[in-house]
């Protein structure tokens, strides 16, 4: 045998194999997804929140249909919550003493003044959430606020703003504190 003739002796029977090898490996030793850590769970008190109630319970769920690494549940009857919700006459706004945990004021100036109780719900969440103001800014972007203007009903989250409360509680906990933030919007 020449060298030439072992050398493809050699290369077909490692193809074979290998060939071999692969036809025989288990469906589940295929490459798993990547396992994704538990939703952080935070719970919300709206008993507070008097009328403002379906309009928090609208804005918690506009969260939960958008983002995967976080959760808002209403907490249980006589049960702590990481977010107390209520209603006053002054203007939306948002205490964050820690990512996640908070006051959310549903004012009702905003309110009067034509603005949407749902995305003002949703809006309030996402500081709760770790996100901040942006204005001005388009309707498109939550966060941008009143500064869309009365006309703007949009409840929901632009991907930048999904991303970033999607890091915030990467890995099933949240990925930073800060003292207590007041945002008035």
């Amino acid at each position: 045998m020449t060298l030439k003739n072992a050398a493809r002796a050699l290369v077909t029977t490692l193809v074979v194999a290998l060939s071999w090898t692969l036809t025989q490996t288990p469906a589940t030793a295929t490459a798993a997804p990547a396992e994704t850590a538990a939703a952080v769970v935070l719970t919300y008190d709206a008993s507070g929140a008097e009328e403002f109630v379906d309009a928090v319970d609208s804005g918690a769920a506009v969260w939960n249909e958008t983002v995967a690494n976080v959760r808002l549940e209403p907490a249980a009857p006589g049960a702590g919550a990481n977010i107390e919700i209520v209603a006053d006459d002054g203007w939306p706004r948002a205490l964050t003493t820690s990512l996640g945990n908070g006051i959310v004021w549903m004012g009702r100036q905003a309110v009067n003044e034509g603005y949407d109780t749902v995305r003002i719900a949703a809006h309030e969440l996402g500081h709760i959430l770790g996100l901040p103001d942006i204005k001005p800014g388009p309707c498109s972007s939550l966060m941008s606020g009143s500064t869309a203007g009365t006309a703007c009903t949009n409840p929901y989250p632009n991907a930048a703003e999904r991303a970033a409360v999607e890091d915030n509680f990467a890995s099933g906990a949240a990925a930073w504190t800060h003292g207590p933030r007041l945002y008035r919007d």
